[in-house]
């Protein structure tokens, strides 16, 4: 299964990718939506990359970087590494058949393009083609419409909303827990 659409195309991790990720996972405007805490060193990056080879039956998570896509001369697609952002399946449940998904389009101006929606349908059709998942779920804060949006164009529905979830710049956020089941 090739992950190329007609605007993007997702690829693996590869090692020259830590500069990108430490300046992506070390942006604290994004720690609210990303669970995340602290700073990330480079050290535990490059780790995370060395390990990223693993399936995701062992690591229960995988990270496709997001490239535009290009066409040679001859209208081929070119691999050429442009990379604005990343999509992960994560938390990675075999039995139950679910994985949680997020994505990040990393530069403002690289949103409202496309390139979230292809990305997304991409690994949703991945999941549920390759690892036979029978739903994908994703947790979003009720005030981040676009992203609200986003996974409803492509079928999510929200099904739970958690009150008060998200403590960020002094004020607490509800959260939609939302769920695209497989038909």
């Amino acid at each position: 299964m090739q992950l190329i659409g007609q605007l993007i195309h997702l690829r693996a991790l590869e090692p020259t990718d830590v500069n990108l990720l430490y300046r992506w996972e070390n942006d604290s405007s994004v720690w609210s939506v990303s669970g995340t805490l602290v700073p990330f060193s480079r050290f535990i990056l490059d780790e995370f990359v060395t390990q990223a080879h693993q399936d995701i039956y062992t690591n229960k998570q995988l990270r496709l970087m997001i490239d535009i896509r290009y066409e040679d001369a001859d209208g081929e697609p070119s691999f050429e590494t442009n990379c604005i952002g990343c999509v992960d399946l994560f938390d990675f449940d075999p039995k139950n058949k679910r994985a949680g998904i997020g994505i990040l389009i990393a530069d403002k101006a690289d949103r409202g393009k496309g390139y979230a929606t292809e990305a997304l349908r991409l690994i949703v059709d991945y999941g549920f083609d390759m690892l036979d998942l029978h739903q994908i779920y994703s947790t979003v804060r009720v005030d981040n419409e676009s992203s609200v949006a986003l996974f409803k164009k492509l079928g999510f529905e929200v099904s739970g909303l958690k009150l008060d979830w998200i403590f960020d710049h002094g004020k607490y956020h509800d959260e939609y827990t939302m769920q695209l089941i497989r038909k």
